[in-house]
């Protein structure tokens, strides 16, 4: 995996935790998001762990050209933020990052996150994680959802969409609509086709943007 952090002292400490697993390396080091996108080019890193603000570049614009690269495509991005502080987390999830983390998660989180995101799900899972994005998404992306977004998708296409807008996991999807994971897993795959998201991040930010699922207290759509 590639780091990407303008702290030194950060990069370090994340790169020796990740060392300590053996199931994980890092390959590079980047000061900024020019840095990550060519290391990233490089290597062929499958995973890098991008800070939100850095000099030059910033996270958000570098995972952007990482997302729109087709030779990248393999390539997720886990995103680190303040968490109370930092409101640019949508904007890197609608850029094409796969979730994102906090800079003081315990160790043993952090690895399972890059492991998740390695893996191809989103780390966007109920608690911390999906309230951070209730509360981001409050302000709506201007440009809002494509026109025809959800007539493209039938009322059980919906109702999932739905789910994973809540945080679902597809084992929980398959426990609450009575089907099999497999079934739960084929839905999925149909959404990211139809709605030609990158991944789960970008079907949760669609449930949100096309009103699907709504920040609390402001109801949903039925």
């Amino acid at each position: 995996m590639v780091l990407a952090d303008d702290q030194e002292l950060v990069r370090s400490a994340f790169a020796m935790l990740v060392r300590s697993a053996p199931d994980m390396d890092v390959v590079g080091e980047a000061a900024d998001g020019d840095q990550a996108v060519e290391l990233v080019r490089s290597t062929r890193a499958d995973v890098v762990v991008m800070d939100i603000r850095m000099p030059g570049t910033d996270g958000i614009t570098a995972t952007g050209r990482i997302a729109a690269d087709e030779d990248l495509s393999g390539v997720r991005v886990l995103i680190l933020t303040t968490f109370e502080s930092d409101h640019n987390v949508v904007a890197a999830l609608r850029a094409g990052a796969s979730g994102f983390l906090v800079k003081d998660t315990k160790p043993a989180h952090l690895l399972a996150a890059i492991r998740t995101v390695a893996a191809g799900e989103a780390l966007l899972s109920p608690g911390a994680t999906q309230a951070l994005i209730e509360r981001v998404l409050r302000q709506p992306d201007p440009a809002g959802p494509a026109p025809g977004v959800l007539a493209a998708l039938t009322r059980r296409e919906r109702e999932v969409l739905t789910l994973i807008g809540r945080g679902l996991s597809n084992g929980e999807l398959a426990e609450q609509l009575v089907i099999s994971p497999l079934t739960a897993k084929t839905y999925v795959s149909r959404l990211l086709t139809k709605l030609d998201a990158r991944d789960r991040a970008q079907l949760v930010i669609a449930a949100y943007e096309s009103g699907l699922v709504r920040a609390s207290g402001q109801g949903e759509s039925s």
